[in-house]
């Protein structure tokens, strides 16, 4: 993630410099230890974290079981990986949903964490898990913070209690608590109440959230804490902790830019485990926190899990079984690409996807410069083609590709790149589709690939290629005696199938050029 860059390239690149010893010695322990320490005293971990983290390590990675291990780096990776998790909160939990409907959520946190975009995330998640989700608009005291959730409510198509109007009018303990019982009589199961909150951490904030608790008995009160407000975070959820209590962390904002050592730090030092992550605006940029695999992507060594996770719920089954069988019949067509692309995008942000992958981290530079976009240009050309075109890309001459080049405000140049790409992809697919090894353009041969897939290497035939049939038959009879065509002074014959003609006197310009071959 975004706000783990920093950290993530300086853990990395301080394990990565003890994968050239074969075993570790005190020094190199202390010197990698020390490295940790001042990559998380600068992503604005608390202090305490970090000393009890790099005592834990450095105390595991001089045990006799590294020095007696085949490859001492990769345990004290491993021991850091194990120590992140820690840190994170151990184990994922769940929301725990009352046995009797319906169960209460109390979102609380300061103004500007999120917390009214993450009620309409955490209803639209609910609703994929099946369940009937009612949001609550308590908050009564930020302008128009009503209509936002009304508004968010609607994009997550979610229902949305509000029967004041908010900007300072109402009652947000009563809201509260008629929502809950307007919920039992709706039978919705579940109730997302959004709270005010305030610039800072104040007696009236801490009064007024403490009394909605009360008057509602909820089910998880979590605590929505901005990811990019560094050492402030620990001190604000200490003091919510402290004035209303909560049983989970909801980490937002964690696509942003800052050093994001906080989040490293709450589950530690309030002992409260994080249950959500927000990675983006979007509300579908929303996902069960899970800390093995938040500790796996600061480490570099990717998130394949979640990843396919996200493949699951946005690839029909049955539709990549039918296109890999159009893949293997050579009856794949643009409209399926098209198809194929659509189902991507709906997987989410490319950047993220090929950032969950082991070693994303040294490919970053090249991740902020890709551009997003380049799948919406994509479809637009396709979009502007006729169903025959999309079906047989081969119809496509000069003046229908700047029909579509016109059609999709793209170039020509675009619209032949496109079809050169899609005509690449369908070959190589097809290559694997009857198990072979297809050669990616840019790259040699595979090694031991040469004929996989094939039968037994055909002979070259050997025998003149030429055009003229008179100097083929002549070329093949001198083979056929042996000689080599050219080997003898004499021709065999001319352009024309002329026998016994002199060799032409050559020109000065093709002398000079064997000359300078040295021929």
């Amino acid at each position: 993630m975004a706000i783990f860059g920093s950290l993530s390239d300086r853990l990395t690149e301080s394990l990565k410099n003890l994968r050239t010893k074969g075993k570790l010695s005190a020094s190199d322990v202390d010197g990698t230890v020390r490295e940790i320490r001042r990559a998380l005293l600068e992503a604005d971990v608390s202090l305490d974290v970090v000393k009890k983290f790099t005592a834990a390590v450095r105390e595991r990675a001089l045990s006799d079981d590294v020095n007696r291990a085949l490859n001492p780096a990769q345990q004290v990776v491993q021991i850091v990986n194990e120590e992140l998790v820690q840190i994170l909160g151990g184990q994922q939990r769940r929301i725990e949903f009352a046995k009797t409907p319906p169960t209460v959520i109390m979102l609380a946190g300061l103004q500007g964490a999120g917390k009214t975009t993450l009620a309409g995330k955490l209803a639209k998640w609910l609703k994929k898990e099946g369940h009937t989700p009612m949001l609550v608009a308590a908050d009564l005291q930020r302008p128009n913070a009503v209509t936002q959730l009304q508004v968010v409510g609607q994009q997550a198509g979610a229902e949305v209690f509000a029967p004041e109007p908010g900007n300072g009018v109402g009652n947000p303990v009563k809201v509260a608590k008629d929502a809950v019982a307007e919920a039992r009589r709706r039978q919705f199961d579940t109730v997302i109440i959004d709270t005010a909150g305030r610039l800072g951490v104040d007696a009236v904030l801490m009064k007024q959230a403490a009394d909605i608790r009360k008057a509602t008995n909820p089910d998880e009160v979590l605590f929505v804490i901005d990811a990019m407000i560094g050492q402030d975070a620990v001190a604000t959820a200490k003091a919510f902790q402290d004035g209303v209590d909560f049983t989970g962390v909801v980490l937002s904002k964690l696509d942003g830019d800052a050093r994001g050592g906080a989040a490293l730090s709450v589950a530690s030092v309030t002992g409260r485990p994080i249950i959500f992550a927000s990675t983006g605006e979007g509300l579908d940029d929303f996902e069960p926190f899970h800390p093995d695999r938040m500790a796996s992507r600061i480490l570099d060594l990717g998130d394949i899990l979640t990843l396919i996770e996200q493949a699951q719920e946005a690839f029909d089954e049955e539709e990549a079984r039918k296109v890999a069988e159009k893949f293997a019949t050579d009856s794949f067509t643009l409209d399926d690409f098209l198809k194929q692309m659509q189902q991507l995008r709906n997987m989410g942000s490319i950047k993220k996807m090929i950032g969950m992958l082991p070693g994303a981290g040294a490919m970053r530079q090249q991740l902020d410069e890709f551009d997003e976009r380049e799948i919406v240009r994509t479809e637009a050309i396709i979009q502007s083609m006729t169903p025959a075109e999309r079906r047989t890309p081969k119809i496509l001459n000069g003046s229908r590709r700047v029909r579509i080049a016109r059609g999709s405000g793209m170039t020509v140049t675009d619209v032949n790149q496109l079809v050169n790409r899609f005509e690449q992809a369908a070959k190589m697919m097809k290559t694997v589709a009857k198990g072979g090894v297809p050669q990616v353009p840019g790259m040699g041969p595979v090694p031991g690939a040469g004929y996989m897939g094939r039968g037994k290497p055909q002979q070259k035939k050997k025998g003149s290629r030429s055009g003229n049939p008179a100097k083929r038959a002549a070329e093949n009879a001198a083979l056929a005696a042996g000689v080599k065509p050219g080997a003898s002074a004499e021709p065999a014959g001319t352009g024309f199938g002329l026998g016994g003609g002199k060799k032409p006197e050559q020109q000065p310009d093709l002398q000079q050029i064997q000359k300078l071959f040295g021929r």
